[in-house]
This record gives C-alpha cells, sequence and structure tokens, in this order.
C-alpha cells in the first residue's frame, strides 16, 4: 500500500518545538511518510530546535532577512511554498498555531487543493489586534483547515460556534509531549551564567518579554515593574533571555541592563529554557507557550499580557493575568513571593493542557481521517 505523504511546516522555534515530537511520532507510522519543510523565519533558534530531537528539513525555504516585515515573510514563504508543493505533492499539510509561517503554509496548500491540518487549533482572544498578528493568521487558517487538532474542550468549542468546515479533535498540546524530550535531572546548562545560580538558595525568576503589542510603554512598564521587584526582594534574581528583536533589546538594556541580580542573556534553546524553569522558582511572561510548559512543572505564571488566549490555565489556576501595568504586575509578583499559600495553590494546580499523549492522538485521528482505522480517537480529557 502506497503510504500517505504527511508534510509538516514550519518556521518558527515555538513551531518547532510543539511539531518536532509529532514530526517523529508520524515517522514512526507504517502508514505514512512524513516530511519537514522549514521556512526558516526564524533561523538560528529553528535550527537549535532540530539539532535537539534530531529531526532535519526535506525542505528549506530559507525566507528570513533582516528587518524583514509580516508582508515579507508571508509573500516569501507562499511562493516558496509553491515549488515545494509541486515537487513533492503531499496528502495532508500540517500547520502550527498562528505565525506568518502558519498562515502562508495553510493558503499555499488551499491554492494547491491539499487539505490542511492545523495543530494547536481554535485558540482565541476575539481582538484581531492582540496578539498581532496572531490571532487573525489562526483564525484564517480555521477557515481553511479540514482536520482541526484542539488542545482542550474550550479551543474546540470556539471552533463549533464558529461553525468550521472539517473534523474537530480534542488532543492536548503537543509542548507536553516535546518535554518529556528535553527536561532531566542531570541537565547541565550550555550557558555558563545558568550554571552559575544558586537555584537551591535564591528566588530564581525566569522572565521571558517580546510580544509585538507590548512594544513601547507597556514593555517599559513591564521591565520597570520588575527591576522594583528584584530591588525589593534580596533574595530573588531573574534570568531573561533576552528576544533578537532590536526594540526588544534597546528596552530591556535601557530598563534592566547592569541592574544587580539581573541577569540578561541571549536567547537560549528548548532544552536550556525547559530546564530553567523546572528549576526556577516561577515564570513571568508574555508567551503562550509557557503558559502551557510551566504548569507542567509545576511552577506558577504570571502573564504580561491584557489577555490570553489559554483561559483554560486561568481557570483552573496555574496563571494568573497580570496586565502590562506596572503596580498589578507587582502586586502579583509580591504575592508569590511573600504568600506561600498562594504559591502553592497555584504550584498544585492540575494543568490542563496535555498527558503527554497529544501527538498519539493526532496521529491517530489523520488515519481515521483517511480510512486507516475504524474508530475515531477518544478526546483528551483534563
Amino acid at each position: 500500500m502506497k503510504k500517505l505523504k504527511i508534510m509538516s511546516v514550519f518556521g518558527t522555534r515555538p513551531e518547532a518545538i510543539k511539531m518536532a515530537p509529532l514530526v517523529r511520532e508520524l515517522a514512526g507510522r507504517e502508514h505514512f511518510e512524513s516530511l519537514c519543510c522549514l521556512t526558516g523565519q526564524h533561523r538560528e533558534m529553528l535550527d537549535s530546535v532540530m539539532e535537539i530531537f534530531r529531526l532535519r528539513g526535506d525542505y528549506d525555504l530559507n525566507i528570513m532577512q533582516k528587518q524583514q516585515t509580516l508582508s515579507s515573510i508571508t509573500t516569501r514563504a507562499l511562493l516558496g511554498m509553491d515549488s515545494v508543493l509541486e515537487e513533492a505533492k503531499p496528502d495532508l499539510i500540517l500547520v502550527h498555531g498562528d505565525t506568518s509561517t502558519t498562515f502562508a503554509g495553510a493558503l499555499a496548500a488551499f491554492y494547491h487543493k491539499i487539505p490542511v491540518g492545523h495543530v494547536e487549533a481554535g485558540l482565541r482572544t476575539y481582538d484581531p489586534y492582540s496578539p498581532f498578528p496572531e490571532e487573525m493568521n489562526r483564525t484564517l487558517v480555521g477557515d481553511i483547515a479540514a482536520l482541526h487538532f484542539s488542545p482542550t474542550n474550550a479551543n474546540a468549542d470556539n471552533l463549533r460556534r464558529e461553525a468550521v468546515k472539517g473534523d474537530i479533535f480534542i488532543t492536548g498540546n503537543t509542548v507536553i509531549d516535546a518535554m518529556k524530550t528535553t527536561v532531566r535531572e542531570d541537565y547541565r546548562f550550555t550557558t555558563a551564567a545558568l550554571n552559575e545560580l544558586d537555584f537551591a538558595g535564591r528566588r530564581i525568576i525566569a522572565l521571558t518579554c517580546h510580544r509585538r503589542e507590548n512594544y513601547g510603554q507597556p514593555m517599559h512598564d513591564i521591565f520597570r515593574a520588575v527591576r522594583h521587584i528584584v530591588q525589593t526582594h534580596p533574595e530573588v534574581e531573574v534570568v531573561y533571555p533576552v528576544h533578537l528583536s532590536p526594540a526588544v533589546r534597546e528596552c530591556a538594556q535601557t530598563e534592566l541592563g547592569g541592574v544587580e541580580r539581573i541577569h540578561l542573556i541571549d536567547p537560549v534553546d528548548v532544552e536550556e529554557m525547559h530546564n530553567l524553569m523546572a528549576r526556577c522558582c516561577f515564570v513571568m511572561t508574555d508567551s503562550g507557550g509557557l503558559q502551557e510548559e510551566a504548569p507542567a512543572m509545576g511552577k506558577p505564571v504570571l502573564v504580561l499580557r491584557r489577555e490570553t488566549e489559554r483561559p483554560e490555565a486561568v481557570a483552573a489556576g496555574t496563571v494568573k493575568l497580570a496586565g502590562v501595568e506596572y503596580d498589578n504586575i507587582v502586586r502579583l509578583a509580591n504575592e508569590l513571593l511573600e504568600q506561600p499559600e498562594i504559591y502553592e495553590q497555584m504550584a498544585h494546580a492540575v494543568n490542563p493542557y496535555g498527558d503527554g499523549n497529544a501527538c498519539r492522538r493526532i496521529a491517530d485521528a489523520i488515519e481515521w481521517h483517511f480510512g486507516l482505522r475504524e474508530e475515531k480517537p477518544a478526546d483528551f480529557k483534563a
């Protein structure tokens, strides 16, 4: 029997982290030929993930340019996908989440009349400009996709309300699967500054901040709050892998550069970040993925955004929405540092995002869709 060609398309580090275990799961199925097409939207950070998971790209569009815009990313990815799809002729395209690569990959597949599977489908804020451009990217992909792989029941409900076409599956989040590979008790950091930290004797906060909607005054206010938290708690240190965006790096240097016990380091790979989170006290972030990853390690998360497309974590108690206002960020961080009962409630809340079997469920769902198994796979239940 001819194998089905399943092509996974991704181009950023977060996509790669969440798609890597799925690519490996598909490669192990007898019915599938698993292919990777990399857009290279993020180059260096993408390559490190591929190395960690021992994957290679069958196709690489290498679209990254200096000072690239959303329009240039989308058009270069879309044009590059044309020749790839003509050559490979896959039976199914898988895209992940909400990036410009995701949208371009789905649109290219539609133009070639190839069905699309959307991994991490159904996340919504219902504000088209927050997060920007992610909210519109994932909404548009939802209109294109034939298979929707939703991490949670709430995500699936969003799609049902929107009456999307195609089959909806509740799978859990593939990032929980990825952490089986990356987190280890005996892990030794390759970043020298992280090996020098006293995780046992100090209270280490892991910080990330990079979203476009936080550029400008919101980011300055976030960093001022972080500086105040460190200066008023002598036992606290902050580790901040600073995003490569010039706007982010300039703001970080202005507000946090040279401040004692704040460590500004270069971006770290997925293994470094996962193991940093596993050993830290809690996480402050405007990232989407860290809201799912940190609770799986029992780490409270303060989300540095005005809204989140992951309300399940707020409802479960693993995440609190801190916003971008100085006073609220300081207040919530102080609660975690000064009120043990609040910290313990968040640290021991049940993570609603998965049990480490999302990739198996997705692969089973694809087999079912193509008539290779009789029973539709059971949905994940938190």
